[in-house]
Parts: structure tokens; sequence; C-alpha cells
């Protein structure tokens, strides 16, 4: 049964390896939902967070395949331990000063932030899970939303692990 799987992957800072990666998850054909990628916190390393669907087998032979890669160090079934998973989004939105109140409003329901405020339009920040943001959008849209950018997901197991 295929089912979400979000994937930690340390690996070497290396030019190529973010290629090489996500040429073996369409190889396996994996399609990647989201990739975040950034320094980890040991010089020289950096953690790929991504976002799967897939059934489990298949999920531990992409797992076998990662650490065939050369650059990859460890890699990490997030979604198998209870984790802490976080996106961020900016959104611009059409905002006429007389709608500027009850966006103020919503933004503040979602514990949001206005990052930007221009004549015509807001930029609002959400932190959050898939679902927040994704409700935030659709509250937003009909203010008519000009533009919206997504990080992808990025995850930690909760606690420490071993």
């Amino acid at each position: 049964m295929n089912h979400k799987h979000t994937i930690s992957v340390l690996v070497n800072n290396q030019p190529g390896v973010l290629q090489r990666v996500s040429g073996l998850f369409g190889r396996r054909g994996f399609n990647i939902e989201s990739i975040s990628v950034g320094e980890a916190e040991e010089q020289g390393l950096s953690r790929m967070v991504i976002v799967t669907t897939g059934d489990d087998k298949t999920l531990e032979q992409v797992s076998k395949q990662l650490y065939k890669l050369i650059d990859v160090i460890k890699v990490i079934d997030l979604s198998s331990n209870p984790m802490v998973a976080r996106e961020l989004a900016l959104i611009k939105v059409n905002a006429d000063p007389s709608l500027r109140p009850e966006i103020f409003g919503l933004v503040e329901t979602f514990r949001a932030s206005v990052v930007d405020i221009s004549p015509s339009s807001l930029i609002i920040q959400v932190v959050g899970d898939a679902l927040k943001i994704e409700a935030m959008a659709e509250l937003l849209k009909p203010y008519g939303i000009r533009e919206l950018s997504r990080t992808g997901i990025t995850a930690m197991v909760r606690g420490i692990v071993k």
C-alpha cells in the first residue's frame, strides 16, 4: 500500500549530489513531492529532507540504493517515527486598503505574519504543516493570490535518535 514517506538523507556537501539523489528517485519511479536541502550540523555535510509516496518495500530498496551513492552518509525514514515537520510559504495577495483589516484578521488567526506591504498587495509568511498552509491559501483565494512560494517540508525525529 502506498503512503507518504519523509526521508532524511545526510550527504557530503559536494556538487552533483542533489542531481544523483533525485535521479535515483526518478529511475525508481518515485515522484519527489517535496525536497529541501541545507547545511547540516556538521561542517561539510548537507541534509536533504525528501517527501515521496510509495510502498514500504520499494522505499526500502530506494534506501539501499541511496547508500550505494558515494556521498550519502545516512538515510532515515522520518515518517516511521514521531517527528516534527514544518514548511514555510510566502503568499502575495491583492490587498486593497479597505480589505486589509479582514486579511490581517486571517493572518492573526493562523499565527502568520505580514512581511511586506505595498499599495496594492501584502506578502504573508505562514509556517506550519502542509494542511495549515493549504488552509491559509484557500482562505486567501477570494482576495486574489498573485503569487505563492513554498519551501518544501523540513523535518526531524522527536527526541534523541540513536
